[in-house]
């Protein structure tokens, strides 16, 4: 009986961690990318001024603004004109760039 008990207790428990497991949903692991062309960049303050298209993850249309970077994204390879391509997420307030590629 104690070990029907054990099984029992052991399946109810596995059972009940996928219920409180987190998933990774297809669109959170797909980065959704916008292209744009730099216009300035202030890298004393970790900032990016880019001309860009329609940022569809965020329901925006294109127009140039700013953005902050998230720490570990460089800028050393980047210079006004060239282009490139972003993900961008709404982080406390604020439009900050996630990924950032150079295109050629």
């Amino acid at each position: 009986m104690k070990i029907i008990q054990t099984r029992f207790f052991a399946i109810a428990m596995l059972m009940a961690s996928c219920l409180f497991t987190p998933t990774v949903s297809q669109a959170q692991t797909d980065l959704v990318m916008t292209e744009g062309v730099v216009r300035k960049l202030d890298l004393e303050n970790r900032k990016i001024t880019l001309k860009h298209g329609d940022i569809k993850n965020l329901d925006m249309p294109g127009m140039t603004m700013v953005f902050r970077l998230q720490q570990g994204i460089s800028l050393d390879a980047l210079k006004p004109g060239d282009k490139v391509l972003f993900h961008v997420e709404k982080i406390e307030g604020a439009y900050v760039i996630t990924d950032l590629q150079g295109l050629p």
